[in-house]
C-alpha cells in the first residue's frame, strides 16, 4: 500500500531503441495491448497493458544508448501450468517455438526447466 493508502501499480520500464518493434513484439508475447496516449509510432514510448488487468504494466522507452551488458532484471514467462514434467516442457518448447517465429532468439535452453531468449533488441528473458 503507498502512502496514499491506493495500491501502486506495477510498470516495469524497458529501455530501448526502438519502442515500435518492441511494441508489436511485447503485444504479441504477453497478450497486451497498447495503451499509449497516443497513436503515432515515432513518439519515442508506449505503455503496454494487460487486457485483463492482472499483470503489471509494461512501459517500453526509446534511450539514445545502446545496450551493452545483461539485464540485471528480467522478465519471467511462465507457461508451464500443471501436469507432468514432459507435458510442462512441451508447453514451455512451444512458446519458444511460437516466441521464436515473432523475432526471439535462444540464449541458453536448461532442458526440463526453462530457456532464456531474447527479445528483437537482446533483452533477455525466460519462458519456464
Amino acid at each position: 500500500m503507498s502512502a496514499t493508502g491506493v495500491p501502486p501499480v506495477v510498470e516495469v520500464t524497458l529501455d530501448c531503441a526502438d519502442a515500435s518493434v518492441l511494441t508489436r513484439f511485447w503485444t504479441f508475447a504477453l497478450g497486451y495491448v497498447d495503451n499509449s496516449p497516443d497513436a503515432d509510432p515515432a513518439r519515442g514510448f508506449a505503455w503496454l497493458k494487460d487486457p485483463r488487468g492482472v499483470g503489471p504494466h509494461l512501459c517500453l522507452l526509446e534511450v539514445p544508448e545502446p545496450k551493452t551488458q545483461k539485464n540485471r532484471m528480467h522478465l519471467d514467462l511462465n507457461v508451464s501450468g500443471a501436469g507432468t514434467p514432459e507435458e510442462r516442457w512441451q508447453r514451455v518448447t512451444a512458446e519458444v517455438t511460437r516466441l521464436c517465429g515473432a523475432g526471439a532468439s535462444v540464449v541458453t535452453a536448461f532442458p526440463g526447466d526453462h530457456v532464456v531468449l531474447a527479445d528483437p533488441e537482446g533483452n533477455e528473458f525466460c519462458v519456464a
